[in-house]
């Protein structure tokens, strides 16, 4: 029997599986100095996730379909390494061999697979992105976002005029469009600006995913606020993987571990973890539902009530830090201090801030 278009648009809207942020310790790089054990380290990690996400997979369900980790879970952060020097120890390319090995773990279990790690981009060779990444189940990258608030490292804003040349703004906002729904991607702190989680919607995010390496903490935190809040802002799914502590730095290992989750489009905890490395942030994703609320008038339906052309004005009229900020500079450590504090007084001087 032959389904009408119609029956398969119904088809569609009645989707659901199971979501995971899978909750790992990430095995930092700072201490070594070979290039060769950097690498063998990061591939270790691969291989010991990989383990990971199918005994996981086994134990909740075949049908997930989707699995977030950490952020930076194959490196950690920069400790004291200037930009060139990270740039050769934990940077990846593009192509390289660490995506077709994450790639190789996505088809193996049949899943779309996101995280985050430092990129390497050949339009820009004296620097490094922070990048989230979506591989789906046939191996291949199919979305990139680049962090674009950082405190110490370089941003696409940084570079923006080249950077808006090469990728435009769909290459800023990216949101891909896939079988288990409209994703969108959110770095680490990332989820405490609103704007990035709007946008993303306005360009038809259903689910935020959010690759995270943050303190956790029985109260709320900062971060565990912005979550739920950019949930019910956005009518959006948000699965947030943290960190189960960091090796092999001198910061103590658990001071990120803990509270990975799945929040549903109305600001709801359907699961969240505790510390350690965990599976327990498990959920269903039920697109079917997500798509009633956003089709449903009344208060409820946010996404329905903006009016944004309140807001265009402000935001048009009103800089705060400034764009194309390393278009002509080297990219150093001390840059990015010395261009917020220049920022902070700048606001003082216009009588933003006291």
């Amino acid at each position: 029997m032959k389904i009408s278009n119609e029956e398969k648009g119904q088809a569609n809207t009645d989707l659901s599986y199971r979501a995971l942020a899978l909750q790992v310790t990430c095995d930092a790089v700072n201490q070594l100095t070979d290039t060769v054990e950097v690498r063998t380290q990061m591939m270790a990690t691969i291989q010991r996730i990989s383990q990971q996400i199918r005994a996981s997979i086994n134990f909740i369900g075949k049908d997930t379909r989707l699995v977030v980790l950490p952020e930076y879970f194959l490196t950690g952060f920069p400790m004291g390494e200037s930009i060139e020097e990270w740039k050769s120890k934990a940077c990846i390319e593009m192509d390289g061999l660490e995506y077709e090995a994450l790639g190789k773990v996505a088809q193996d279990n049949n899943i779309f697979l996101s995280g985050n790690v430092y990129e390497l981009d050949p339009h820009f060779p004296e620097i490094y992105f922070q990048t989230c990444f979506l591989i789906d189940p046939s191996g291949k990258v199919v979305l990139r976002y680049r962090r674009l608030n950082s405190m110490f490292a370089p941003t696409p804003h940084d570079v923006w005029d080249k950077y808006l040349d090469i990728y435009g703004i769909e290459g800023v906002f990216p949101v891909a469009k896939t079988e288990i729904g409209n994703i969108g991607l959110i770095a680490s702190e990332e989820i405490l600006y609103p704007e990035i989680a709007r946008s993303l919607m306005l360009r038809g995010a259903e689910i935020l995913l959010h690759s995270s390496s943050e303190v956790a903490s029985p109260q709320l935190t900062q971060k565990h606020i912005g979550r739920l809040a950019r949930s019910i802002e956005n009518m959006a799914y948000v699965i947030s993987a943290n960190s189960a502590g960091m090796s092999n730095i001198p910061i103590p290992m658990a001071s990120t571990d803990g509270s990975s989750a799945i929040i549903d489009y109305r600001g709801l905890i359907l699961a969240e973890a505790g510390s350690g490395e965990s599976m327990v942030a498990n959920g269903e994703i039920d697109l079917a539902a997500l798509r009633r609320a956003r089709r449903r008038p009344g208060m409820g339906n946010i996404i329905s009530r903006q009016r944004l052309e309140l807001y265009a004005p402000i935001y048009n009229d009103i800089s705060i830090y400034p764009a194309n900020s390393l278009s002509e500079k080297k990219a150093e450590r001390s840059h990015f201090i010395q261009t917020q504090l220049e920022v902070i007084d700048s606001l003082t001087r216009r009588g933003l801030i006291k």
